[in-house]
């Protein structure tokens, strides 16, 4: 199936962007009569055939349309502090894409080494990573959020914080209810500061283990994912 990421779908004509274009007719060798797949990353995935194969414009009609495609029946937010190495950070977003996530924060916490993001850069990995698993929505990105605020303004009772101290040890299925959302709360390298963890607590935020090993934060991160999509998975009804 080849799959192109068009968020501009609005008639039954459409011209590819320039990037686009030349993956289609110069790296995939699509020529006209092709049938190929468009999705929007909100849910609609459209059928279209090459009516002109232009390197530059590559001009398509839509045949079909279908909406809600690959939707998920659960939310998973995963709330992150970046890591310092960016590298890491694109790795974590491809995976928990190819996995499944809804939506992403990414925390500007006490201890965190990074102070500054490049969101337009990790947007381009989601929409690769999407195009790649052949998703039909693309997560919700935040910006480099303030840790208090986003204390503030969560719905804490789906909300849990996964930390080093000793009082964290439940795990996350401990908490799962089928149908919920849920989100995962992952610290920088040096962790949430105690004070971080204690306004968690007021604000009525749980805390959960991934268990005995001492992750890195984009392992915690996808950890954190994986687990949700797996829990999700196991207790779907039949």
């Amino acid at each position: 199936m080849h799959l192109f990421y068009t968020p501009d779908v609005s008639t039954d004509f459409y011209l590819l962007s320039e990037e686009e274009s030349k993956h289609c007719v110069r790296v995939l060798r699509l020529q006209q009569g092709d049938t190929v797949y468009l999705v929007d990353g909100s849910g609609g995935k459209y059928t279209a055939i090459i009516q002109e194969a232009n390197p530059k414009k590559c001009r398509l009609q839509v045949i079909d349309k279908q909406i809600e495609y690959g939707k998920l029946p659960y939310s998973t937010h995963i709330a992150v502090a970046p890591t310092k190495n960016m590298d890491r950070m694109e790795w974590f977003m491809e995976k928990a894409v190819e996995i499944g996530v809804t939506e992403i924060t990414f925390l500007l916490c006490e201890n965190s080494e990074r102070r500054h993001l490049k969101l337009d850069r990790l947007e381009k990995i989601a929409v690769s990573a999407m195009k790649q698993s052949q998703k039909g929505y693309l997560p919700l990105l935040h910006d480099l959020t303030p840790y208090n605020r986003f204390v503030q303004k969560t719905y804490a009772e789906h909300t849990y914080i996964a930390h080093l101290e000793e009082d964290a040890t439940k795990s996350i299925k401990d908490y799962y209810r089928h149908g919920q959302p849920h989100c995962i709360m992952i610290g920088p390298e040096g962790d949430f500061s105690k004070g971080e963890i204690a306004a968690a607590y007021e604000a009525g935020i749980r805390p959960v283990t991934l268990g005995r090993s001492r992750l890195r934060t984009e392992t915690a991160a996808l950890v954190a994912c994986h687990t949700l999509n797996v829990l999700h998975d196991i207790f779907a009804p039949l």
